[in-house]
């Protein structure tokens, strides 16, 4: 059974790699991550925080919190497809271009951390000579 705190923190963790990614686009293509009147960032991360809760609902993501295949993958996928779809809808920019790279720095982000935890975590097979 996993406990209220692992789903607390992975969940955590996940909305944190969320926004370092929004704050990472806009510093790259802005230069300012707050944006003038200081809700830049929240306007650019929004849609993928919202994607990113409806990811952990369709994965059942507090099942198996840290599993980089079961929950990390759809995690990913429905928060870059949601993500993509309510910026789409609330008129910011959806380019090939940033879709390509939105997948690949969100499949890092929230499948790379789960992989490495797993190899952390792994039980080590100790052997003696």
């Amino acid at each position: 059974m996993t406990s209220r705190r692992s789903v607390l923190l992975a969940l955590l963790v996940d909305a944190a790699l969320v926004v370092v990614f929004a704050a990472i686009g806009r510093a790259t293509h802005d230069g300012d991550v707050l944006g003038p009147a200081g809700s830049g960032l929240a306007t650019t991360a929004w849609p993928f925080l919202v994607g990113l809760l409806l990811g952990w609902a369709v994965s059942i993501g507090w099942r198996r919190p840290l599993a980089p295949l079961r929950t990390g993958l759809p995690v990913w996928a429905v928060t870059l497809v949601v993500g993509m779809l309510l910026r789409a809808l609330s008129g910011q920019g959806i380019a090939v271009a940033f879709i390509i790279v939105a997948g690949i720095t969100l499949l890092l982000f929230l499948v790379g951390w789960r992989a490495i935890a797993a190899l952390v975590a792994r039980p080590r097979v100790s052997r003696s000579v």
